[in-house]
């Protein structure tokens, strides 16, 4: 079942799927921790590799932080036809809430494209709307 703490996208064959949960125990005034956990799904009859990523997160107030690099997790996958990587990383916020969007690159064999992670919401206990 998909809440606004989940996201599903499909983009060039590549299913991303990501579900974020507040973390409390990380958590302390003035910064709320988010765990959230993606898998990759390639569902093309060829291999690709991942070799970058591109988050946007923006918290409750608007403010914006880009987060960019290499891989993810320290790792640059390539995913066979059908395979999954799976991951958890996270992020912190100075407000309750917040959104996070982004894309990965990969390598395939007509070149490089991007592929979307769908909008998701980052939120503490109780600040659903």
């Amino acid at each position: 079942m998909f809440d606004e703490c989940t996201s599903e996208a499909l983009t060039e064959g590549i299913r991303i799927t990501v579900r974020s949960e507040y973390q409390p125990s990380h958590s302390r005034p003035g910064q709320f921790v988010f765990a959230y956990r993606v898998q990759i799904l390639n569902e093309n009859p060829y291999d690709v590799t991942l070799r970058s990523r591109h988050w946007i997160i923006v918290d409750q107030m608007g403010e914006r932080e880009d987060v960019e690099g290499p891989g993810v997790v320290g790792e640059q996958p390539t995913l066979s036809e059908r395979e999954a990587f799976v991951y958890t990383s996270g992020a912190a916020l100075p407000t309750p809430r917040g959104l996070m969007r982004g894309t990965y690159t990969f390598d395939g064999p007509r070149g490089t494209f991007k592929a979307e992670i769908a909008e998701f919401a980052l939120a503490a206990p109780n600040t659903l709307n």
